[in-house]
Formats: structure tokens, C-alpha cells, sequence
């Protein structure tokens, strides 16, 4: 018999937020490599890109013509996953196994920038201020509409997460119904603020301030930090600090916070590996089914994908298909390796 190390044994973690356990083994990060490498692209992007559908400008695959935009633009995915068409439809109750029902919804896209080379961790922050108001006024006029229920914010970069353009940009989903990942958050805070009056997310992050070894940037309005519960070698969480449930409630201070924690955090990913770092990010917060929320408390999830390297990806199949999520470098080394990287982006030290 042994004394539990956290850092060195293999153990279980409850993530709150969507009531599910995560398994961690430490030990195995110790393991040689010998799978699949990735291909990460060092092509300096030009700040114009003739072929590109979403420079200004350009044609996109529709047949229109992009505006020559000056800062964020947005417009309908002309791929969109779902239609605005109202569907008849009557339930069939007897069915057991073959259920469905339409789901109505819109796509749109928002390009962060017209340079086709920048992305977040290389735009000033009033630019991104600006993609922040952008995402304010989209949240607020796609939940406007009657039938939405549910606005997603949300943004896939780089090639290794199925992004097919690499144009800083980002989509937007709104939908009639709760997607499975945000119903499963909104009955874990919902039953958490029902028992305590208070946020689950204002009583993590104070816990998670009090401990500090997961924290990798604070400021007075947001953290950042590894949950105690991530799934992903290096995933992140910014979380306000204020019990505020939507992105259009911040204050202008807050919006400035926000701004500089996003560049921040994600300087540091691509310093990380001196590669502009892919993941998926998206925002949680509180839906737009005309109900008041006070369990929601805005937060951003960050999922890169990469373990060891620019080139080693952490895929999840096998045992986290059949039996549960699994990670095998803990949260708080994670957190320590990002806390330390510089907050100056690896290419202007290279240009200097």
C-alpha cells in the first residue's frame, strides 16, 4: 500500500459543470511517441489572399461579393448546418427507438479581421474589442428572434480542427433547442443555484484563487485558468470574475478585460510551441429563451488539441470512446507550463 500522489496516480475528477468524471494518468505522459505527427503548416500567410472567399472583396461560393470590410464581418454560412424553413411536423409518440424532430436554426459566419494573416493572438486589442462587440450585437439579434432559444458562439482555428480556410474567423449557431452539452450545463448550475443562491462558476473561481496552482492569468474582471476537470492537454477556461450571464451585460471595463485576456492566453498557445497553436473555443452563457437565468455565469472554453508538440495530437478514441474521457498530463502542470510562457508573441521577439 502507497500514499495517493495526485501528480504521479493514475485518478478520477468530477467535472460539475456537465456532471460527468474524467480520468487522469499522469504516468503515461512519460510514455515514448510513436503514432501519427501532424503536419503544421509554416507558410507566412500574405495579409491578401486573391483565392481566399473570405477576403474583402473576394467572391465567396455563393456568387456574391464580399464588402470591402475594414474590421469585423459577418454574414449567412453559405453552408449552413441549419435552415430557417419552418418544418410541419407531428411527433409520433409510438416510436422507441427511430425519434426525431426538425431543428431550426441559423449559421452565420464572423471574419475577426480583413487580414487574411492575423489572428487573435497577433491583433491589437481594440481590434478585438471590436469582435467582441460584433459577438454582443450578433447574441443580441439572433435571440431576439422568437424561435431561438440558443446562441453559440464559437471558433475553430487551424487545419488539425477541420478548419478549412485559415482567415481568422469565427461562427455563429443559433438554434430553437438546447444543444446536449449546454443542457447538460444548464441542469448543473441551475441545480447548484437552486441550493445556494449563488453561481457555481463564482464559487469555483474563488476556490480556484484561493489554490492558485491552476490559475494562468487574472485580471480584475476575468481569470483564466485549467479546470480542476479538463479533458484536453492544454485546455483553458476564462470565467469572470463578476456573476454576469451574458456577454452583452459586461461594462466597458469588462469588455476591455476581456479583450486582453483572450490575446493574452492565446499568445501564450502559440508561444507554446512557436506554432500558431489550433484549438476550439467557444463561449457559454446564458440562453435566449426570454427566461431571466441568474444560474448562468459567462464563461469561454479553449480545446487545443495539441500534447507534446507542434506535430503530437491527443486523439480521443478507444477508452474515451467506450468508457470516459482521459488525459494524461495533469491540469496543474498544464497550468504551470502556460503561467510561465511570455504574454510578447513569439513572432515579434523574432522580429526584434
Amino acid at each position: 500500500m502507497k500514499n495517493f500522489d495526485i501528480n504521479e496516480d493514475p485518478h478520477r475528477r468530477f467535472n460539475p459543470l456537465i456532471n460527468e468524471w474524467v480520468l487522469v494518468s499522469p504516468h503515461r505522459a512519460k510514455r515514448p511517441w510513436q503514432g501519427q505527427n501532424e503536419t503544421i503548416s509554416t507558410e507566412e500567410l500574405p495579409k491578401y489572399d486573391p483565392t481566399c472567399y473570405l477576403c474583402p472583396g473576394n467572391v465567396r461560393a455563393n456568387g456574391m461579393n464580399n464588402p470591402q470590410y475594414e474590421s469585423s464581418f459577418v454574414f449567412e454560412n453559405d453552408f449552413a448546418a441549419m435552415k430557417q424553413d419552418e418544418i410541419i411536423f407531428e411527433d409520433d409518440i409510438k416510436h422507441t427507438f427511430f425519434k426525431a424532430k426538425p431543428e431550426q436554426g441559423i449559421s452565420r459566419v464572423v471574419c475577426f479581421s480583413p487580414r487574411h494573416d492575423l489572428t487573435l493572438p497577433e491583433m491589437e486589442i481594440a481590434d478585438i474589442e471590436n469582435i467582441i462587440k460584433t459577438w454582443q450585437k450578433e447574441y443580441t439579434d439572433l435571440g431576439n428572434i422568437k424561435y431561438i432559444n440558443h446562441v453559440q458562439i464559437f471558433e475553430n482555428k487551424g487545419s488539425v480542427m477541420g478548419c478549412s480556410n485559415p482567415h481568422p474567423h469565427g461562427q455563429i449557431w443559433a438554434q430553437s433547442s438546447l444543444p446536449t452539452q449546454v443542457e447538460k450545463t444548464q441542469n448543473s448550475l441551475k441545480s447548484y443555484f437552486d441550493k445556494n443562491q449563488k453561481t457555481l462558476l463564482e464559487d469555483y473561481v474563488q476556490a480556484e484563487l484561493k489554490v492558485g496552482e491552476r490559475i494562468v492569468i487574472e485580471n480584475d474582471h476575468f481569470v483564466a485558468l485549467v479546470p480542476f476537470w479538463a479533458i484536453w492537454p492544454y485546455e483553458t477556461m476564462i470565467v469572470s470574475k463578476r456573476a454576469v450571464n451574458k456577454i452583452t451585460n459586461f461594462t466597458a471595463d469588462e469588455s476591455t478585460a476581456f479583450a486582453k485576456i483572450l490575446k493574452q492566453l492565446t499568445t501564450k498557445y502559440d508561444n507554446l510551441f512557436n506554432t500558431s497553436f489550433p484549438y476550439s473555443s467557444g463561449i457559454h452563457q446564458s440562453p435566449t429563451d426570454g427566461l431571466i437565468h441568474p444560474e448562468w455565469h459567462f464563461h469561454m472554453h479553449f480545446y487545443p488539441p495539441l500534447l507534446r508538440s507542434a506535430t503530437v495530437k491527443k486523439f480521443m478514441v478507444g477508452y474515451e470512446m467506450l468508457g470516459e474521457s482521459q488525459r494524461d498530463i495533469t491540469p496543474e502542470k498544464s497550468a504551470e507550463i502556460l503561467r510561465q510562457l511570455s504574454d510578447v508573441h513569439y513572432k515579434s521577439l523574432v522580429k526584434a
